[in-house]
């Protein structure tokens, strides 16, 4: 458990006194990617549904976006940030990496930023508002997003040689971890919303292939804050799919 320890300590601000720091726990820790998911969707539901409870559903979804931002430490929305300010910037491979490393926000970064947590803001208060009964989807989101980006990890090459906070992150992980991970999220969202959450789920994914290849071409591979946006941008798609109106 200690590896799965390790993942929810770097994908959350959860407290993990208990946590033994290890270097192999930290390898083995990338196939707990999914788990970690699964908690922070298990909090952003009971978050979601007591914020009901008081609020009208669009403050009751502004309040959980700032919360998800919280719980996870803006960690994957700043590599969405520092993704949109190397690829906006069209400049070299080289200059797009040194952009992207770079800790200042350029426009091209608040931009995305702004128009991500408008998106996830009005998917929340779209399936919010839809029925009750949808709302413990929430719980396949960070999920499914955490699961995706294992697939980027296992097929795709790092994009740096001199490390980064990604690089050999993928060393413990085997296909079967991904497999296993892809049955317990299919399982979970036929139980809670049948093929809403498996269509989500698989949109998701050519999503995250789609993407993942497009970064691949221009910076010749990923690095951690690829991961980042892969996952943060999965989540907004998979709230679009979910609180469409071609379901009612």
């Amino acid at each position: 458990m200690n590896a799965f320890f390790h993942a929810l300590s770097f994908f959350t601000r959860i407290p993990v006194p208990w946590l033994k720091p290890s270097e192999k726990a930290w390898r083995q820790s990338v196939a707990w990617y999914p788990a970690v998911g699964l908690v922070i969707g298990c909090l952003l539901w009971a978050f979601l549904t007591a914020a009901l409870w008081a609020f009208s559903p669009l403050l009751a979804a502004v309040l959980t976006c700032a919360a998800w931002v919280y719980i996870t430490g803006g960690l994957h929305l700043d590599g969405w940030m520092d993704l949109a300010d190397g690829l906006g910037s069209s400049r070299s491979r080289e200059r797009m990496l040194e952009i992207m490393k770079d800790s200042r926000s350029g426009a091209m970064a608040v931009l995305a930023a702004i128009l991500l947590l408008l998106v996830k803001t009005a998917g929340l208060a779209e399936l919010a508002a839809a029925s009750a009964s949808l709302l413990p989807v929430i719980l396949i989101i960070p999920f499914a997003a955490r699961t995706h980006v294992l697939v980027a990890i296992h097929f795709w090459p790092y994009a740096t040689e001199e490390g980064g906070i990604g690089k050999n992150i993928g060393e413990g992980l085997r296909l079967w971890h991904i497999g296993l991970a892809y049955l317990a999220l299919l399982g979970l969202g036929w139980w809670l919303a049948g093929i809403q959450a498996v269509a989500a789920v698989a949109v998701s994914l050519l999503f995250v292939l789609w993407f993942a290849r497009g970064i691949s071409l221009r910076l010749g591979g990923l690095t951690g804050d690829c991961y980042g946006a892969l996952i943060e941008s999965s989540e907004a798609v998979m709230l679009l799919i979910l609180a469409g109106s071609w379901w009612r």
